[in-house]
């Protein structure tokens, strides 16, 4: 009977020990997880951009006079030698022989801006010839595999830079024509002995375009070479971006840019067209001085994708400075500083067996979401996101639910 007593009193006090060994011993941390995955990374640089019209014209008075009240309003429609206004031009001009010389030396101007836009204009079909030869030799060698695709890209958007190129240089000599026509016209009117300001001069459209802006929106006198209205084609649009310098190194020209938060269904597409080579100081929101420089986006979805698009909106870019397929991707949150190592050292902890192991890694590059790793994790890994800072190699851990 007292054998029997003993015994039961040794199982309970064991039964105790291990009550107490348990309730004394550390309990399982609940942390969040996530599977070492394969899968497309990308890094990216994104800012705010706006568009602007790639030709703008400014239109200003060939003469002084009175400048009639114009008819038209900001996005009409206009084709080439549409009629823009009407100027009265004032009758006191007429004897003085200054603003006759003024006129005069405005042909001369004219005369050789049209000269100069002929010689750009030659420079530009050549130029266009010689990328359209080069994408021709590009494709060829491409498909018998001599060539990589980067290679076949680049001639492409330089025979479409350069086709762009010759239209601008065509366009800007309708404008030096125009040009020209205009400062003879006011020339003959101020030549007349005894002109009569009863005669308006007429002011027409140098290329199909839309009206941006009516400087002028109201009848007055004005003056010779005061600004009347602006106008542009908005189907030929481009994207100015102010990037910080150290990131417009990371966005050379051919970079391919996804353009969001402009107001359509559907993101467009564009590439960098080319990086200015001046910077400039701004003071950021928070009074902060930064160098900035601007880089110019060309924009290369279709017209029927962005018809609704005008100079001067506002959207948001996501430059791609770096892309690659198949990359071993782990939540940047999960990695970490490598404690006692290098400041360049990284790591994270890994699930084995219920337990969190600290575990060094290589990276290779990071975004705001996704950490590539170089090397460090096998297939199928499991890592702990957003580790706690009591947590230590070793420990047991436990997955929390979600």
């Amino acid at each position: 009977m007292q054998s029997k007593s003993k015994w039961f009193g040794g199982a309970a006090l064991l039964l105790a020990v291990a009550a107490l060994v348990w309730a004394l011993s550390p309990r399982p941390q609940a942390v969040e997880t996530a599977a070492l995955s394969q899968g497309r990374f990308e890094s990216s640089v994104e800012e705010d951009g706006k568009t602007r019209v790639v030709d703008r014209y400014l239109i200003s008075a060939p003469l002084a006079g009175r400048w009639l009240r114009p008819t038209l309003r900001e996005g009409d429609a206009l084709l080439p030698g549409a009629l823009l206004g009407q100027i009265l031009p004032a009758a006191a001009p007429l004897l003085d022989a200054r603003s006759r010389a003024e006129l005069s030396a405005r042909v001369e101007a004219a005369s050789a801006s049209l000269r100069a836009a002929q010689s750009r204009a030659e420079r530009a079909r050549v130029g266009q010839e010689l990328a359209s030869q080069e994408l021709k030799r590009s494709e060829q060698l491409a498909r018998q595999g001599f060539i990589g695709a980067a290679k076949l890209a680049t001639d492409q958007l330089g025979e479409r830079a350069a086709a762009q190129e010759l239209a601008g240089a065509v366009a800007d000599i309708q404008v030096a024509q125009f040009g020209l026509q205009q400062a003879r016209a006011a020339l003959g009117l101020m030549s007349q002995p005894g002109g009569s300001p009863g005669r308006a001069f007429d002011l027409r459209a140098p290329v199909a375009a839309q009206v941006l802006r009516l400087l002028q929106p109201s009848e007055g006198v004005v003056g010779l070479g005061a600004p009347l209205l602006e106008i542009g084609d908005t189907a030929r649009l481009e994207v100015v971006a102010e990037l910080l310098t150290s990131d417009a190194l990371l966005t050379p020209p051919g970079s391919p840019v996804l353009i969001e938060r402009w107001g359509g269904p559907q993101p467009l597409q564009g590439r960098v067209s080319r990086v200015e080579p001046g910077g400039f100081t701004k003071i950021s929101a928070l009074g902060v001085e930064e160098q900035r420089v601007r880089v110019i986006i060309e924009l290369s979805s279709p017209l029927a994708e962005r018809r609704q698009l005008g100079d001067g909106y506002r959207l948001a870019l996501k430059i791609i400075t770096r892309s690659q397929e198949g990359a071993s991707l782990v939540p940047v949150s999960a990695v970490f500083p490598l404690p006692s190592g290098r400041p360049e050292q990284r790591a994270v902890f890994r699930i084995e067996g219920g337990r969190a192991r600290l575990t060094e890694v290589e990276l290779e590059a990071r975004n705001n979401q996704q950490a590539w790793l170089r090397k460090g994790l096998a297939a199928g890994a499991r890592v702990i996101v957003y580790p706690p800072a009591t947590l230590k190699d070793g420990d047991r851990v436990v997955e929390r639910k979600s």
